[in-house]
């Protein structure tokens, strides 16, 4: 079943070239004080779900620090959202995968702001291959480091800059239970920052830090008709049982509440945002 007009893009993809453009909550979030002065940064914020949570944060009263790679049209964008608002908003470009861009991405925010409240690792790399045959040493090294090692990275950075009552949230996939064949490294990312955050949760509890994950399905965002082929970008969706995929706007609530005082007893957590395909 045709979801989307076949469509593609060059990696990592932009947001006014997809066809039809995400839903990132525009103009349906509605805040309600959740987030009251806390600083949050979300990487990979330019775009896709990370700009979604970024509108929701700033709407429930977060400042946040918009961490992407180089798509600068698109982190204004999310930045100028943030700022309607009526709240702070920090641009940081930068690539993830380098460990000393991450504790750069801390260190302007604690710069800024003296402090980290929120951490969203949500930047992400992905390319679909249907032979390990094309998947190049460089091309795995690249997605290990951008996906699952800057995690670690920046989660090490933050703590020494987070409170009791912090709150660090990852984002893992569907598929790190499910595993698509032609999404290898992806998967394998995805699958270890669910064990991260297992693992963190019960190493940071002391320091009253809560580690969560939320588990998306397919979420129409640049990062699909940039990695994919069009006739999977055409039919991305359609195999869950809601039938569609879901839009950006439709997983910011699940990272609001995982970063909000109301979810204080919630950590190692993993939510799934699917579509109605259960995780493992």
């Amino acid at each position: 079943m045709s979801q989307q007009p076949r469509q593609q893009q060059s990696p990592p993809g932009r947001t006014d070239e997809m066809t039809p453009r995400p839903d990132h909550g525009e103009d349906s979030y509605r805040g309600s004080g959740r987030l009251a002065g806390k600083v949050a940064v979300i990487t990979g914020a330019d775009s896709g779900i990370g700009r979604a949570v970024a509108i929701a944060y700033a709407r429930e009263g977060a400042d946040v620090v918009i961490s992407y790679l180089n798509e600068h049209q698109d982190a204004t964008a999310t930045a100028s959202w943030v700022e309607k608002a009526g709240r702070k908003a920090l641009v940081v470009a930068g690539d993830l995968s380098q460990a000393q861009a991450c504790r750069d991405l801390i260190d302007a925010t604690v710069r800024e702001f003296g402090r980290v409240d929120v951490l969203v690792s949500n930047a992400a790399y992905q390319m679909s291959h249907p032979s390990i045959d094309e998947i190049s040493d460089q091309e795995w090294d690249y997605t290990i480091a951008a996906n699952l090692s800057a995690f670690f990275h920046l989660v090490k950075a933050s703590v020494a800059h987070m409170r009791p009552g912090s709150s660090i949230i990852g984002t893992t996939s569907v598929n790190s239970d499910t595993p698509k064949p032609d999404l290898m490294p992806y998967d394998v990312t995805k699958a270890g920052i669910a064990n991260m955050v297992g693992a963190l949760a019960g190493m940071l509890a002391e320091q009253g830090i809560r580690v969560n994950s939320v588990a998306p399905g397919p979420i129409w965002t640049p990062l699909i008709p940039a990695t994919m082929p069009p006739e999977k970008v055409e039919s991305f969706g359609s195999d869950v049982p809601l039938g569609r995929a879901g839009q950006p706007g439709e997983v910011a609530p699940v990272y609001v509440l995982l970063a909000s005082d109301e979810a204080s007893y919630i950590s190692g957590a993993r939510v799934p945002v699917t579509g109605g395909k259960p995780i493992l």
